[in-house]
């Protein structure tokens, strides 16, 4: 996959070494990103997402009470 970076200069020279260094941590960043993704779509939910609940519906106050008289 990193064989497909398309990096361009846009200001100084760097040196060979330089550009072979930030390919690869750039590509190593692009990998663990899409490895990162994939593993999210085959796990489904997060946890965050499964202790969630649906959210019930607001009291409406003429819905017969007035006030608390405890």
């Amino acid at each position: 996959m990193t064989e497909n970076l398309d990096l361009r200069v846009t200001s100084g020279s760097p040196s060979g070494t330089e550009l072979a260094a930030t390919h690869a941590v750039l590509g190593a960043a692009v990998q663990q990103l899409s490895d990162e993704t994939h593993r999210r779509k085959q796990t489904g939910r997060s946890a965050w997402d499964l202790s969630t609940r649906v959210l019930r519906t607001p009291l409406q106050p003429q819905s017969g009470w007035r006030s608390f008289s405890g």
